[in-house]
C-alpha cells in the first residue's frame, strides 16, 4: 500500500469516526486543586492520593485496558481561579470528569460551571453544607460537617465532662461558617450552653482579644471552626494565655500541619473523620504502606479521601461503554457513579442523593462512619 493511499484511508476512517476507540485509550481526568497558597497544605496531599491510585489502577490493567491520564491544574485556593481552571479542563482539555476544587468556598463558585456543562465534578475535601445541592453532576466523598461535627462534639463531651463551651469561628468563609452553623445546632441538641461566641477573618494573625474574652467566660472547652492556617496560631495563642481547655475542631483542623504550626501547643484538639492512620482495616494498611513507599511520609485524611475517590470513579468507569462521544460518555459516568460501593482506606463507602433548595433530587454525598480523635504527642489518637 502506497504512503499516499495510507493517508487517504486514515483520513477517511477519522472522518467516519472509526478511530474514536483510540481516543478512549487515554481516559482524561481533570484535577483542580490548590497546589500553591495556604490551601496547598490540603491540595498537595490530595494530588498525591490521586496519583497513587492512578498508578495502581493503570498498573493493574487500567479501565478495561484503557489508561487513566490526570490533567492537573493549580486553582490556588481561589474562587476565581477555580472557575477559570474548570473552564479550561472542561472546554479546552475536554476531560471526562473533574476532581476538586480543594476548598468549599471555591466549590460553591466553580461547581455550577461543571453542572451547567453536564460534567461530573467530584469533591474530596469539600464539607460545607449545600455543595451537592448545586446539581446532579456534583458528587463528594468528603463527609459533611453536618454529619461529622455532632458526633465529634458528643464524644468530646462524654470524655471530658464539659458543661459549657465558648465558640470561635471564621465568619468570612463558607466552610468555617457552615462549621459554626452545624456546631450551633449540635450544641442546642445536646443542651450545652455557649458562654461567648467570637469571630475572626481569613488571614487574621492575632486572636488574643477573642481568646481573652473566652478565658473570662469560664468555658470548659473551645469549639473552633477554622482552617489550619488560622486555627493552629489560635491554639498557640490560647496556650500562651494559659488556656488549657480542650479545643473541638472541624475538618479543617484534621491535618498534620497542626503539629508543624502549633508544635508543642497542639495537644487536646478533638476532631472527627472517617479516616485515621490507626484504623487497622486491611485496605487502610495497604494504602498507608503504598503511600509511605511512594512519598517517604505518612498520608493524611485528604490523601486518603482522594485515593478512595479515584478508586470509586474507577469502579464506575468499568461499567461505562465508551462511545467516543464525549457528551454521551460524560453522562454515562454520571449514571454509573451513584451505585458504587467500596471498602477503601476510609472504610466502607456508598453514596446518598441529596435534594436542592426546591426539594428536587440533586447531587450525592458520602455515607460513612465518623472516627473521633484527639491530638496527643503530635499524633491523632482514636477515642473509643
Amino acid at each position: 500500500m502506497s504512503m499516499q493511499l495510507t493517508r487517504v484511508l486514515f483520513g477517511a476512517l477519522v472522518a467516519l469516526g472509526y478511530l474514536s476507540s483510540l481516543a478512549a485509550a487515554q481516559i482524561k481526568i481533570g484535577v483542580a486543586e490548590a497546589l500553591t497558597g495556604n490551601a496547598a497544605q490540603y491540595g498537595v496531599p490530595i494530588r498525591k492520593g490521586f496519583e497513587l491510585a492512578v498508578s495502581e489502577i493503570n498498573g493493574s490493567g487500567g479501565i478495561n485496558g484503557n489508561k487513566l491520564e490526570l490533567i492537573v491544574e493549580d486553582e490556588q485556593g481561589k474562587k476565581e481561579e477555580a472557575i477559570n481552571v474548570f473552564k479550561k479542563l472542561i472546554f479546552q482539555d475536554k476531560v471526562l470528569m473533574l476532581f476538586g476544587p480543594t476548598l468549599s468556598n471555591s466549590a460553591q463558585a466553580s461547581d455550577p460551571v461543571a453542572q451547567a456543562a453536564k460534567v461530573v465534578v467530584f469533591g474530596t475535601s469539600n464539607t460545607a453544607d449545600g455543595i451537592t445541592s448545586i446539581g446532579n453532576y456534583v458528587f463528594r466523598n468528603s463527609v459533611t460537617e453536618a454529619d461529622i461535627l455532632p458526633v465529634t462534639l458528643k464524644v468530646a463531651a462524654q470524655k471530658t465532662g464539659l458543661k459549657k463551651v465558648a465558640v470561635l469561628y471564621g465568619n468570612d468563609d463558607i466552610f468555617t461558617k457552615s462549621g459554626y452553623d452545624n456546631f450551633k445546632k449540635a450544641l442546642e441538641t445536646l443542651k450545652i450552653p455557649v458562654t461567648t461566641t467570637e469571630t475572626f477573618a481569613k488571614g487574621d494573625v492575632d486572636f488574643k482579644p477573642q481568646l481573652t474574652k473566652i478565658k473570662a467566660s469560664k468555658a470548659d472547652a473551645i469549639v473552633l471552626s477554622a482552617l489550619v492556617a488560622e486555627g493552629a496560631p489560635a491554639m498557640v495563642q490560647a496556650r500562651q494565655l494559659g488556656i488549657t481547655l480542650p479545643l473541638i475542631g472541624g475538618n479543617g483542623m484534621n491535618s498534620p500541619k497542626v503539629f508543624d504550626l502549633a508544635k508543642d501547643n497542639s495537644d487536646n484538639l478533638w476532631v472527627g473523620s472517617p479516616w485515621s492512620s490507626e484504623n487497622p482495616a486491611a485496605e487502610n494498611k495497604r494504602f498507608i504502606a503504598a503511600y509511605q513507599k511512594a512519598h517517604s511520609a505518612m498520608p493524611d485524611q485528604f490523601a486518603a479521601q482522594a485515593y478512595d475517590a479515584m478508586h470509586i470513579v474507577a469502579q464506575a468507569l468499568k461499567q461505562v461503554k465508551f462511545t467516543g462521544k464525549l457528551e454521551a460518555d460524560r453522562n454515562a459516568l454520571r449514571n454509573a457513579l451513584p451505585a458504587v460501593q467500596i471498602a477503601g482506606a476510609t472504610g466502607p463507602f456508598k453514596f446518598r442523593q441529596v435534594k436542592d433548595k426546591d426539594g428536587k433530587p440533586a447531587g450525592y454525598d458520602a455515607v460513612q462512619t465518623a472516627i473521633v480523635m484527639m491530638t496527643k504527642g503530635n499524633q491523632y489518637v482514636i477515642q473509643k
